[in-house]
């Protein structure tokens, strides 16, 4: 029985929503995978409206918080969105808004972080730094080497030009595609817009089963009606890991650009 995913949402965004988009990916913003929330919609959609805008803010701020964005970039980016609807700047009271939202947001990332992507069904980053934390302290204890036992394998789909609705929808094609594939609870992740890593042990059929992965990714996307927004073939390669735990995340943000 052949699975599908619909589209999120029945309508495209509207034109302020592309506009603050475009001029925020081209000047303040440092990753586009992660800039749209609905949040942000609902802030556009309350100044189109000529509605208190504060509101939205806040919840604006905490989204932000709570997918790790710092606060300066979150602040210029909405002074962003009020330059494409054609204000100066922000109202203070929309701006104090945002900030205390982001506060919030930001002492509930710290206190419970994140640890599943609501679009993957995957883990976050968080989550696979604390699956590779564990791996780690066993194999201290066991005297093991992790590098030598252990790998991250890493599948990139990433296309240029997909607006936030297909990004959702891939995103949930390509985490089921590897849940199918490793089953799950597996300790595997979305490390950014496109990209995934699924950690594995190391043997002698870890060649084999990239390139597998590779066509099942390829398989799945057809079947779910997404395989025109990623990249054709998917990128499958084998990410080493570091001697110790501490590197862990950078080497995990090394793969977030």
């Amino acid at each position: 029985m052949t699975s599908e995913v619909n589209t999120p949402g029945a309508e495209s965004p509207s034109p302020l929503m592309r506009r603050w988009e475009s001029a925020s990916l081209g000047t303040v913003w440092r990753r586009p995978g992660d800039w749209f929330t609905p949040a942000g919609e609902a802030l556009a959609e309350a100044l189109e409206a000529r509605l208190d805008t504060a509101p939205a803010a806040f919840r604006l701020g905490t989204a932000r918080a709570m997918a790790g964005v710092g606060i300066t970039e979150a602040i210029d980016d909405m002074a962003v969105l009020f330059r494409a609807a054609g204000y100066e700047s922000a109202p203070i009271r929309t701006l104090r808004s945002l900030c205390e939202g982001w506060t919030e947001g930001e002492a509930t990332h710290r206190v419970a972080p994140l640890m599943t992507d609501a679009e993957s069904g995957l883990g976050t980053v968080e989550y696979l730094i604390t699956r590779l934390a564990e791996i780690y302290g066993a194999a201290e204890r066991d005297g093991d080497d992790v590098p030598v036992s252990h790998a991250l394998v890493l599948v990139d789909v990433a296309a240029a030009d997909t607006d936030p609705w297909q990004r959702m929808a891939r995103n949930a094609a390509i985490g089921r595609a590897l849940q199918d594939a490793y089953g799950k609870g597996h300790p595997m992740a979305r490390v950014s817009d496109g990209v995934y890593a699924v950690l594995v042990a190391r043997g002698p059929e870890m060649g084999s089963g990239v390139a597998s992965l590779r066509d099942h990714i390829s398989h799945r996307a057809t079947q779910m009606r997404v395989g025109n927004l990623m990249r054709q073939p998917p990128r499958v390669w084998i990410e080493s890991l570091p001697g110790t735990h501490d590197y862990v995340r950078d080497v995990l943000e090394s793969l977030q650009r």
